[in-house]
């Protein structure tokens, strides 16, 4: 994939995101059609995710809407459940690789709910889970 296409994919998910779309879904809608999923069904199935899982609380929306699609990428399906382990490995890749950017994984750090500073806005955080996805891809 080519840095316009990157670029173009990120734009699609920041507008999803103006449009109400949480962070996981954003990163998961813009790469649906690169795992063979159906977009509608890959909203619903994340829409629990968005808001460090439901209250900004847990890990951040953006990455676990990667790891969604790494999963979709990598897993050979319910047949066989030994490819768990390749997905593992890539979603490591993708937490280690967002954290160290942005020095945390957590929505309530990355968003300053803690008393710190904000680390990450939102579409930062859906901008660099995309793109490390992406990578991963």
């Amino acid at each position: 994939m080519n840095q316009q296409e990157i670029d173009e994919r990120i734009a699609r998910a920041l507008e999803m995101h103006s449009r109400g779309f949480n962070c996981a879904q954003c990163v998961t809608c813009a790469c649906a059609d690169l795992v063979d999923a159906d977009e509608a069904t890959a909203f619903k199935m994340v829409e629990g995710l968005g808001g460090g899982m439901g209250g900004f609380t847990e890990t951040c929306g953006a990455i676990a809407g990667g790891a969604t699609v790494l999963g979709f990428a990598t897993s050979d399906g319910p047949h066989n459940p030994r490819t768990k382990g390749a997905t593992h490995k890539k979603t490591k890749q993708l937490v280690a690789r967002f954290s160290e950017k942005n020095g945390s994984t957590l929505c309530k750090e990355l968003k300053g709910l803690t008393g710190g500073p904000v680390l990450r806005s939102c579409d930062g955080c859906i901008e660099d889970a995309l793109r490390l996805t992406l990578d991963l891809l």
